[in-house]
């Protein structure tokens, strides 16, 4: 008895499962696009399919606090930094190795 050929169409057939983020997903998502929470709050509740309402307390609880700048206060009007303040610089250059041509 021979085996019967399936058919080539069963094993092209692929199942894609959509699912929704996480809410702490989508969050952080708004987070990285914008730094207005009701625009996060907007594109999280938008994400998630849920409503603004729902979406604000959890947003509300994840919001990072703007980081504080304080003015640098030099020493004179022309001071120049010390030469071991500052940032590293690290220069890298990549040699070609030599191509050796026969004769």
């Amino acid at each position: 008895m021979l085996a019967k050929k399936k058919s080539s169409e069963t094993h092209n057939r692929r199942v894609t499962r959509v699912d929704p983020p996480a809410l702490e997903e989508a969050i952080a998502a708004a987070q990285g696009l914008t730094d207005d929470v009701e625009s996060q709050i907007e594109i999280a509740a938008q994400l998630m399919g849920m409503s603004e309402d729902e979406v604000r307390p959890e947003v509300m609880k994840a919001v990072v606090p703007a980081p504080v700048r304080r003015p640098m206060r030099l020493a004179g009007p022309f001071s120049m930094p010390e030469r071991n303040e500052g940032p590293k610089v690290v220069v890298v250059e990549r040699k070609r190795p030599r191509l050796v041509m026969p004769r």
